[in-house]
């Protein structure tokens, strides 16, 4: 019997492994990296009060109702905003219901 042939085929069929590996390797993080996470919250701003409400897109991470408030509240802050509340967090599907009510304050942030 001739083995001259088995090194060379058990080469291929790792070298086939590691294709398939990288495929479902690549498959798997392009879909976790098109799943956005937004969140939808209320702020005020006084002398005289003002109050928004406003939908802003946030790390993935930071993808909780808790989590989302310590990084949405620095970035309204910069706008002269006090955070209230962080109302929901939520993926692209819910942008569209949520457009016309944040008005000047969709993803404005």
């Amino acid at each position: 019997m001739n083995d001259s042939g088995v090194p060379a085929m058990l080469v291929a069929m790792k070298r086939f492994c590691h294709i398939c590996l990288a495929a479902c390797l690549f498959v798997a993080s392009a879909g976790a990296a098109s799943a956005a996470c937004f969140a939808d919250y209320k702020a005020k701003m006084d002398n005289p009060l003002r109050l928004h409400y406003g939908v802003i897109e946030i790390p993935d991470a930071a993808c909780s109702v808790a989590a989302a408030f310590d990084v949405i509240a620095p970035r309204v802050a910069g706008g002269g905003w006090e955070l209230l509340e962080v109302m929901t967090v939520f993926d692209e599907s819910g942008l569209d219901a949520r457009r016309s009510d944040a008005g000047q304050f969709y993803l404005a942030f």
